[in-house]
């Protein structure tokens, strides 16, 4: 099983850059093969925040959820 290693702040900025990403490749500001990498980084970005785990973070121990206190 995952466990969560991302914060709302971090899922909130992914989503934000996500939107932003698509908003330019739609509108055609940004295209072509660099536009498709972008769009598909988006839309990891956004998977990624759904399941608040980032494969990544997991093997340099980074974490950006809070700590739970014992």
């Amino acid at each position: 099983m995952m466990k969560k290693n991302m914060g709302n702040t971090d899922r909130i900025v992914r989503v934000l850059i996500a939107i932003i990403v698509a908003t330019l490749y739609f509108t055609e500001i940004i295209s072509g093969t660099l536009g498709i990498v972008l769009l598909i980084l988006s839309g990891v970005f956004v998977l990624t925040s759904l399941v608040s785990f980032c494969p990544i973070y997991a093997p340099f121990g980074i974490k950006t959820c809070a700590l739970k206190k014992k």
